[in-house]
């Protein structure tokens, strides 16, 4: 095979848009993720279809990042509200528990914010980090995300009980150079 027509083929990393044909690989990973209960807010014990409607249904967009044709990770893009909020956009990141430690939350986090520019939207909110989701937090702020908020208690962490929630915000547009 040439795999210089392939660059997932090459072991480069790809990041583009979902199909329904990606779900089967998407599940292992949400399900993964979201049966450990500490880091998303959605019920532990959420099904196949359901998350499938989440996952790919109701969001503006859903991406999955592949190399070698494995899916490594996957992230959905969305408006944050309707309405008056429309342009802010909020999105939810996994990573593959194998491939955690190989730069796939920040690769998709950038790509993201392009969409996000791409699709008109002027900001980037997400409304429930977990405060002990550190790394996670940390990744956040080193691409620019400020904590707006602080939400006590609103997380129950499956080990850690109640922990607060993080509201982390980013601007998309660029802000005009003072004179």
């Amino acid at each position: 095979m040439d795999t210089r027509a392939n660059p997932a083929a090459a072991g480069e990393l790809v990041i583009r848009e979902a199909t329904e044909r990606d779900f089967a690989r998407i599940w292992p990973i949400f399900r993964a993720i979201v049966a450990a209960g500490d880091t998303y807010g959605f019920d532990p014990d959420t099904g196949k279809e359901q998350a499938r409607r989440l996952w790919l249904e109701l969001p503006r967009k859903t991406f999955v990042a592949e190399r070698g044709g494995e899916v490594l990770g996957t992230y959905y893009l969305k408006s944050n509200f309707g309405g008056p909020g429309s342009h802010v956009c909020n999105c939810g990141y996994m990573v593959s528990p194998h491939a955690r430690g190989q730069g796939l939350a920040t690769a998709m986090c950038r790509h993201s914010q392009r969409i996000a520019r791409q699709l008109g939207y002027r900001a980037m909110q997400f409304n429930f980090v977990a405060a002990s989701n550190s790394g996670a937090a940390r990744l956040w702020e080193r691409l620019g995300f400020e904590t707006v908020g602080r939400l006590p208690g609103a997380f129950r962490h499956p080990s850690q009980g109640y922990v607060d929630a993080l509201v982390m915000h980013k601007s998309l547009v660029a802000k005009p150079v003072e004179k």
